[in-house]
């Protein structure tokens, strides 16, 4: 399957990466990599009983969703989106584990609902007011690659814009043993299947045989590429800060998804 989309919007939250904008010069080589805590804004377009609910990976989801709409001046009320992580909340999930270990095995209702791996796309579609279908999927590693195919696939198809937002956050200890996840990573890009004059990106997406993935440049975003399955899409989104056109490559089980990205 191939798809050809323009990127409109992005926006991403990761350890020394605190938005698009700042990380723009970072992520083209122009200003030297600083780690950084991940600081997860409150999702202040959720009412008071929700935003009190609302998990890690709920805000982190949330906090580039809302961004890269807002910069795509688009609807986010009717636009659909694409949700891609490689497991669902860890400490949810590590929570309900642990009550089920206890002899009363009572799990709350709010860890219940939350540990299931379209959390995010159900507090999005309340935050935003959306009914437009929202899809979530994983693919382990690569379900960046995945989400980003299946985004411009319906793009594409659809013939009207997506929004795919990725994101991953370390576990608990003891799920962290054996699924380690670095510090946490989640981008978001609004796509479209017509070029627009917000277009900031020309990208086509291809299925090709297993090769190397492209790696980043700077070894500090190299670790965060291979710590956080989100972060995947940091050499495509370094292809996009620094304008330049190029074939990246992402793991996609035993092939690859190849990017041809050219600027606007």
């Amino acid at each position: 399957m191939s798809a050809r989309v323009w990127v409109e919007a992005i926006e991403l939250l990761g350890p020394g990466l605190p938005d698009w904008e700042a990380a723009c010069a970072v992520l083209a080589g122009n200003q030297p990599y600083a780690p950084a805590p991940v600081e997860l804004p409150v999702p202040l377009r959720l009412s008071p009983a929700e935003r009190r609910r609302a998990i890690p990976s709920v805000r982190l989801a949330l906090a580039v969703a809302e961004g890269a709409v807002a910069k795509s001046g688009h609807d986010p009320a009717s636009l659909p989106a694409v949700f891609a992580a490689s497991g669902a909340d860890g400490e949810t999930i590590g929570a309900v584990l642990a009550a089920l270990t206890l002899p009363s095995r009572e799990v709350s209702p709010t860890r219940f609902h939350n540990s299931v791996h379209n959390a995010a796309s159900g507090y999005w579609s309340l935050a935003a007011g959306c009914r437009a279908p929202a899809a979530s999927l994983s693919a382990y590693d690569a379900s960046f690659a995945a989400g980003l195919l299946e985004a411009g696939v319906q793009a594409m198809c659809g013939g009207f814009p997506v929004l795919l937002v990725a994101y991953d956050l370390p576990y608990p200890e003891p799920l962290h043993a054996v699924r380690p996840i670095g510090a946490c990573f989640g981008v978001a890009l609004v796509l479209n299947p017509a070029r627009t004059d917000r277009a900031i990106a020309d990208l086509r997406l291809d299925m090709a045989s297993a090769r190397p993935a492209t790696s980043c440049a700077d070894a500090g975003l190299e670790q965060i590429r291979r710590g956080n399955p989100a972060a995947r899409a940091l050499p495509l989104l370094a292809a996009i800060a620094a304008r330049a056109t190029a074939a990246i490559h992402l793991d996609f089980a035993a092939a690859a998804l190849e990017i041809g990205v050219a600027p606007c």
